[in-house]
């Protein structure tokens, strides 16, 4: 009789195995049975101690925008051998790189953070720069514009981040993309960038640029 037992309750205990083994292919198969937990911040990287999205400050030129990932595009376009548009897929479909880099504003606070995203090198790289291009002009969904030169973009794997401390950009950060522009104050760290433009105008001025802050942006 306990052999009889103990073996019921083997079969009992293997049927429970396959049953949630069942469930949780079904669930895979169906998304509505599966329930998505928030995204969470990493506090630490390698040792490093990181900010939190909460330190930034709000201080875009027109509040925080709203794009629309759906219909997004990513333009490269200026003096390059094949302009490029985008769609976000398209765009987040190469190489993805982290790095942790430190993000310092003129106001006087900084945040470090880890950013995750694509090489601006990469993007430039498929559309093809053309002789004489030596300036790349960042544009964002509320009009802010700010340039950077070409040889800094292409010598120090720069990001164009997506994510930052392992979730995605929410819309006050930049989403769907923002400009890591290491060793360069906050201005040069443009957000909801949406067009990459090629020129041969070293002395082009963005918006803060226009009102007299240093073209180069250097720390």
């Amino acid at each position: 009789m306990r052999r009889k037992l103990a073996a019921l309750g083997l079969l009992v205990a293997a049927g429970a195995v396959v049953a949630g083994i069942l469930l949780a292919r079904s669930a895979a198969r169906n998304p509505a049975m599966v329930e998505t937990l928030p995204e969470v911040e990493v506090a630490q990287y390698q040792g490093t101690d990181l900010s939190s999205m909460a330190d930034f400050r709000e201080n875009s030129i027109k509040g925080v925008q709203h794009v629309d990932l759906e219909s997004y595009r990513l333009t490269v376009d200026g003096l390059v051998e094949s302009p490029r548009e985008l769609t976000l897929g398209e765009a987040l479909g190469r190489q993805a790189y982290q790095k942790v880099a430190t993000l310092s504003c003129v106001e006087g606070w900084s945040v470090t953070i880890l950013w995750e995203g694509v090489l601006v090198e990469d993007l430039i790289a498929e559309a093809g720069a053309v002789p004489g291009a030596n300036t790349v002009i960042f544009h964002a969904a509320d009009g802010y514009t700010t340039s950077l030169p070409l040889d800094y973009l292409a010598g120090q794997n720069i990001l164009l981040a997506y994510r930052m401390n392992g979730v995605d950009l929410p819309p006050e950060r930049g989403a769907p993309f923002q400009l890591v522009a290491e060793s360069k104050w906050g201005y040069k760290w443009i957000k909801w960038v949406t067009r990459i433009e090629l020129s041969d105008d070293p002395g082009y001025q963005g918006y803060w640029e226009s009102y007299g802050y240093p073209n180069d942006g250097d720390l």
